[in-house]
């Protein structure tokens, strides 16, 4: 076991929250392993608030389109226009593009990269880790690993080996079509597609307990959708989803699918020298199944707390992690878990769903909120009128189609 290269610490996966916590430890001087399995990209609408764009330094070339907007498709198929009311906009990224420049950057800061795959985690004779890949060539290799970060996704590998009791949290499953839009062209039929607008469906057809999407990427186009029940075609959701977008003849790209978790995990770290970032935490916005800025926001809490525990030994402070990144932004997955198991439970509470949609003064703290990341709290008049708009709608007070 001495003769192993040892590190201080093993990435394991590369995907937004791997690759930026691979990054920030480089960057502070850490010798880095960063295991990522090339080729693997998570089915994801690619939207990204401006908030992270500035606090993750991503160069503009990244951002395939700004989007001004959303148009909200009811169960009724009533349309409801959700423009951004400021001067800000969604980014768009392409995740094949923006997860290979977000490796590459942590490499140039220092991190070893290496396209392989995370076997198992053991320990030597001294207490010290022992992580075990497979290489793309198909030999076994094994290091030493001072500390663990696992980022390897939803049904992480690394959380059933160092965490074998955490608790499971429930997933919505994912489904998109890259597909190719070239400049000029346009749909043969349906509602139209903006290049500048996002496209969400909240129609049983499509999705019977969470939304499908149509979002623009500059020349290409997300078509997917999401469910949590068992049984459901997600592939023919998407197929007629494009049907009906008039999207059905354009080019497919590629296809995607993966579970995403809608519930951040209970515990990040085994107590001793793992912990865990990205879809392994759980942290997928409940409702919108918004994942990278949450992602990328906990590989770098992450990367903080194993600095902390490289540099004191004290295996507490891989718990900072969690701590902190519930501190900012747990109240938001808690209103958001909620909104999403009553609002999103059948077709008449989402008919009254996108029916709450339709009034600025929630579209204006919606569109804030996404966009700094942060609660509104500036305008306690706005939401005391959506309380009661609100309770209204609960009460039955109020038509679903006003």
């Amino acid at each position: 076991m001495s003769q192993l290269a040892t590190y201080d610490v093993v990435v394991v996966g590369g995907g937004p929250s791997g690759a930026t916590a691979a990054h920030t430890l480089a960057l502070a001087g850490r010798s880095v392993l960063l295991l990522d399995r090339a080729g693997r990209i998570k089915p994801c609408g690619g939207a990204v608030p401006p908030t992270l764009i500035r606090e993750f330094d991503i160069p503009s070339h990244l951002i395939v389109a700004r989007v001004g907007g959303a148009r909200i498709f009811s169960p009724a198929s009533r349309c409801v226009e959700m423009p951004i009311q400021s001067d800000g906009y969604v980014g768009m990224v392409d995740r094949e593009v923006f997860d290979e420049w977000l490796r590459d950057r942590a490499k140039t800061a220092g991190a070893q990269r290496i396209d392989a795959t995370f076997e198992t985690l053991t320990r030597g004779d001294d207490g010290v880790s022992v992580v075990t890949y497979r290489t793309k060539t198909n030999e076994t290799q094994s290091v030493r690993a001072k500390s663990i970060i696992g980022a390897d996704g939803a049904n992480s590998a690394v959380v059933r080996q160092a965490m074998p009791k955490a608790k499971k949290v429930p997933f919505v499953f994912a489904y998109h079509e890259v597909i190719r839009i070239p400049e000029g062209a346009k749909p043969v039929s349906g509602d139209g597609y903006d290049r500048g607008r996002c496209d969400i469906y909240y129609q049983g057809a499509y999705s019977p307990d969470f939304y499908a999407w149509v979002f623009p990427h500059g020349d290409t186009a997300s078509v997917g959708t999401g469910t949590a029940r068992k049984g459901f075609s997600l592939r023919e959701a998407t197929g007629a989803l494009r049907s009906s977008c008039g999207l059905d003849k354009m080019q497919t790209i590629r296809r995607e699918g993966a579970p995403i978790p809608l519930r951040p995990l209970k515990r990040w770290d085994n107590g001793r020298d793992v912990v865990l970032a990205g879809d392994a935490a759980g942290v997928v916005a409940p409702a919108s199944g918004e994942g990278i800025y949450y992602a990328m926001t906990g590989g770098r809490l992450a990367a903080e707390a194993v600095e902390q525990f490289l540099l004191t030994g004290k295996a507490g402070a891989l718990a900072t992690a969690r701590r902190r990144f519930m501190r900012t932004h747990g109240r938001v997955f808690w209103i958001l878990g909620i909104m999403q198991s009553f609002w999103y439970s059948n077709d008449k509470r989402r008919e009254r769903f996108v029916t709450m949609c339709n009034d600025r003064d929630v579209q204006r703290l919606t569109w804030e909120s996404y966009m700094n990341k942060k609660l509104v709290r500036a305008d306690p008049l706005a939401h005391v009128r959506i309380f009661f708009k609100d309770l209204a709608h609960l009460c039955g007070l109020i038509s679903p189609t006003r």
